[in-house]
C-alpha cells in the first residue's frame, strides 16, 4: 500500500497492511523545535535547518529525511509552511529558522513579547519555552452591535492560490495521505476573542450578546471554510478542526451548555465539510477528558478524534475503542506524553506503545500518534523506541485487552 491508500483504508475502518503513521500533520501530532534539534543530531542527520512553524508552540517542520525514516505517512497543508523564512535563535541559544513577519521583543526581566501590529499579543515567560496569549480583541465588547467589530482573518487571493499549489503538489506528485489545517474552532476561539473568564461567562449567561457572537463566528468559519475548501478539497484527503472541550480532569463546560450553545455551531461547520465534500474526512482535535461529549461529536460530524488523552479522566482506551470504534478513527492516544515519552525508559515506551496498539489498531480505525506534541524535554532515543515500535507492530495472537 502506499501511505495515502494506507491512510486511507485505516479511516475506512478497514485493516491495512500496517498501521498508518503520523509525525508532524498537524498542530498537535508534531515535535517542539528544541526536541527536533536533538532528534536529528541524534539520528545523524545534518541537512536542512529547523524550521519553526508555529510560534507560539515552537514547533519544528518534520522533514522529509525524518518522515522516510521512520515511514511516515501523512504530511501537513499548512499555510505557515508556506509563507517563507527569517533567521530565528531558539531557547537553547541554537540558530533556527522562523516563520517570516515573526516580531517580538525582550522585555527587562526577560519576559519576551511576540508583536503583531506594535501590539503585545503573546507572552514567553522568562523561563518558559512557548508564547501564551494576552491579548484579546473582544475583551470590552457588552452588545450585540459590538460584534459586528468582530476581527474575521480570513485568506487573501494570494494566500488560497498557495494552499491550492501546494497541496495539488502533494497530491500528484507524493503518496502522502494530506491533512489540511483549517482549524474552526468556537470555544476556543470565544476564549481566545474574549478572554478565558469573560467568555466562561458569557456562556453561563447566555442571551441576545452570546448568541449574535456565535452566530456571527460560524458565518465567519463557513465563509472561510466554503474558500478554502474550493481551493483545496479536491486534494486533502483530512481538514483539520480544532477546540479543547476538556481539561486533565474532565469537560471545561458541561454537556448542557455544550449542547446549547457550542454543538450547533460544530454541527454547522462540520456539517459543510460532510455535505459538499464528503470525500474529506472531518478532523477534531479536542484534547482532554472529552468522554461523556463523544456521542455528540458523533453527531455534529466528526469522523476523527486526536488526541485521545488517555491519561485524563474517563479516557480508557478499552472503553473508547468498544463504544465508539465504529463510528472514529482514533489518531493519537499510542503513548502517554505526560509521563512515559518524555521520563520512561526506551524499553517502557516501546511496551506502552505496543499495549495501546493492542487496544486501537485492530479492525482499522486508527492512526498511531503520540498523545499531543513531543515536549522539549523528551529524549531522542524514546522517540526513537516510540516511532520504530510503531511502525513494526503487528497484533499479537489472542493478545490481552487492558484497562489503563
Amino acid at each position: 500500500m502506499s501511505s495515502r491508500e494506507r491512510v486511507m483504508a485505516a479511516l475506512r475502518h478497514e485493516v491495512p497492511d500496517r498501521v498508518p503513521l503520523d509525525l508532524g500533520a498537524m498542530r498537535s501530532t508534531g515535535i517542539t523545535a528544541l526536541a527536533y534539534r536533538r532528534l536529528k543530531e541524534y539520528l545523524g542527520i545534518t541537512q536542512g535547518d529547523i524550521y519553526v512553524y508555529d510560534t507560539g508552540q515552537q514547533l519544528a517542520v518534520v522533514e522529509s529525511p525524518v518522515r522516510n525514516l521512520f515511514g511516515v505517512d501523512v504530511v501537513p497543508l499548512d499555510l505557515d509552511q508556506l509563507r517563507g523564512w527569517q533567521p530565528y535563535t531558539l531557547p537553547d541559544g541554537c540558530p533556527a529558522r522562523i516563520v517570516a513577519g515573526f516580531t517580538t521583543e525582550t522585555a527587562p526581566d526577560g519576559s519576551v513579547y511576540q508583536l503583531e501590529g506594535g501590539r503585545r499579543v503573546r507572552h514567553r515567560p522568562p523561563s518558559g519555552l512557548y508564547f501564551y496569549r494576552i491579548y484579546h480583541p473582544l475583551a470590552e465588547a457588552a452588545t450585540p452591535a459590538d460584534v459586528e467589530h468582530f476581527p474575521a482573518p480570513g485568506y487573501s487571493d494570494d494566500e488560497l492560490t498557495l494552499l491550492r499549489d501546494q497541496a495539488r503538489y502533494l497530491y500528484q506528485n507524493t503518496e502522502y495521505a494530506i491533512v489540511g489545517h483549517f482549524g474552526g474552532s468556537v470555544l476556543e476561539a470565544g476564549q481566545d476573542l474574549r478572554g478565558w473568564e469573560q467568555f466562561m461567562v458569557d456562556l453561563a449567561r447566555g442571551g441576545p450578546f452570546l448568541e449574535a457572537f456565535l452566530e456571527k463566528l460560524t458565518e465567519v468559519h463557513l465563509a472561510n471554510l466554503a474558500r478554502y475548501l474550493d481551493a483545496v478539497g479536491p486534494y486533502i484527503q483530512i481538514i483539520v478542526m480544532g477546540d479543547d472541550l476538556g481539561t486533565q480532569h474532565g469537560l471545561q463546560i458541561s454537556p448542557q451548555t455544550y449542547r446549547r450553545w457550542i454543538k450547533p455551531c460544530h454541527a454547522r461547520i462540520y456539517g459543510y465539510v460532510r455535505q459538499h465534500y464528503p470525500q474529506v474526512y472531518v478532523f477534531l482535535h479536542s484534547c482532554g477528558g472529552i468522554y461523556p461529549l463523544i456521542p455528540d461529536l458523533i453527531e455534529a460530524g466528526v469522523q476523527v478524534l486526536n488526541p485521545v488523552q488517555i491519561s485524563a479522566a474517563g479516557m480508557d482506551p478499552v472503553r473508547l475503542k468498544r463504544e465508539f470504534g465504529a463510528d472514529l478513527t482514533f489518531w493519537g492516544g499510542g503513548c502517554d506524553t505526560q509521563h512515559t515519552l518524555p521520563y520512561g525508559t526506551p524499553a517502557e515506551v516501546a511496551a506502552e506503545v505496543r499495549r495501546l496498539l493492542d487496544i486501537f489498531a485492530p479492525g482499522g480505525g486508527y492512526v498511531f500518534n503520540q498523545v499531543h506534541n513531543i515536549q522539549a524535554d523528551v529524549p531522542p532515543e524514546n522517540i526513537v523506541a516510540m516511532l520504530e515500535t510503531a511502525r513494526s507492530w503487528s497484533a499479537t495472537p489472542g493478545h490481552q485487552i487492558y484497562s489503563y
